[in-house]
């Protein structure tokens, strides 16, 4: 009868360890993913276009870029405007 006595306990304290391992494991997992998210910055709701905060619209008028404007963005541009049109 001792046997299986010893055998029980055994056997509960594999389970309890494994308990133990699991949980400490999980957390650090789970923590590790919370402070991933938190470290990357969110993408900004306008698309990358700039806010209204960050200033003056400054176009490019380089000659180059401005060859393949259609005239409709020019005059976007011109009115201080941030283009929506190609």
């Amino acid at each position: 009868m001792a046997v299986n006595g010893v055998r029980k306990a055994v056997l509960a304290a594999v389970v309890a360890g494994s308990m133990l391992v699991g949980g400490a494991g999980g957390a650090v997992l789970y923590a590790t993913t919370i402070a991933a998210s938190a470290a990357s910055p969110s993408p900004s709701p306008s698309g990358g276009a700039p806010s209204a905060s960050s200033g003056k619209f400054v176009p490019n008028e380089d000659p180059t870029h401005e060859a393949g404007e259609s005239a409709a963005r020019e005059a976007q541009e011109n009115a201080g405007q941030v283009p929506t049109v190609p």
